[in-house]
């Protein structure tokens, strides 16, 4: 049900024939959704692809938060970097 894909996503882990990657599920987890309420979010999805992102997610917890710290940074370094040269 998961597939990583070079050029789909930045070839993060996604959601076979989807575009929703287990990032943007474990996200949503983060925020307090359940398995239900992330499938009426993507209502695309079935509710077995969401446990399987979700599943995944739980087992490499370490790793997947770690890469969303990592897109925080880089976002607010950006964000930083665009304001400065605004003003």
């Amino acid at each position: 049900m998961l597939v990583a894909t070079p050029g789909t996503c930045g070839g993060r882990l996604r959601i076979n024939g989807t575009r929703i990657s287990v990032q943007q599920v474990a996200v949503l987890f983060k925020k307090g959704l359940s398995a239900e309420d992330i499938e009426q979010t993507y209502e695309h999805l079935s509710l077995a692809q969401v446990y399987a992102a979700l599943a995944y997610y739980l087992s490499n917890r370490e790793e997947i938060d770690a890469a969303l710290a990592e897109e925080d940074a880089l976002y607010d370094q950006l964000k930083q970097e665009f304001s400065s040269k605004v003003k």
